[in-house]
């Protein structure tokens, strides 16, 4: 049972990831496109130049949850990749629960107001032929914590059944 939800958890995620790698293309080409008009015709657009930096900002927001679920992200503790998969699970679990979760809706809670802000006053960009709709790109803020909440309870999940024996958790190797 715990193995199926595990499963629909993992999907969400993939379906996130596909989006940030879409996001991640189109990203590649708005900057291949500034900088051919830059370069070659001597023009600049400003609103091109913060849809890159609102779509990198999107990515990575994005992109901490998926790296959640395949286990990507980054870790310091020496002491962890020597631990067997039953303990590396219960860390993950305990991590999880104390950590991420609650920082995540701390961060979710303390942004709300920082989009509602934005969008009541119709903040838009400070310099001129910049992108209008300000609110938009601030929203991925609290969207993208509680997303990292629901992944966050599927990583949980999938440690439990670590745990438990339905399946290992891929062995971290460590590279200098």
């Amino acid at each position: 049972m715990l193995v199926r939800i595990e499963k629909f958890f993992d999907r969400v995620a993939d379906i996130v990831g596909h989006i940030t790698a879409i996001l991640m293309a189109l990203m590649i080409l708005n900057i291949f496109y500034d900088v051919i008009m830059r370069y070659f015709f001597n023009q600049s657009s400003i609103a091109m130049q913060e849809m890159e930096w609102h779509l990198f900002s999107v990515i990575i927001l994005l992109g901490v949850s998926y790296s959640l679920k395949e286990d990507g992200h980054v870790r310091v503790d020496i002491i962890y990749d020597k631990l067997s998969q039953k303990k590396k699970a219960i860390i993950n679990i305990v991590g999880t629960t104390l950590f991420l979760i609650p920082f995540s809706f701390l961060i979710l809670y303390g942004s709300i107001d920082f989009v509602l802000e934005a969008y009541e006053t119709g903040e838009i960009s400070g310099d001129p032929g910049g992108l209008t709709h300000r609110w938009i790109i601030k929203a991925f803020i609290p969207g993208s914590m509680a997303l990292l909440i629901f992944t966050s309870i599927g990583f949980i999940i999938k440690n439990i059944n670590t745990y438990r024996g339905a399946h290992p958790l891929p062995e971290t190797k460590v590279e200098i």
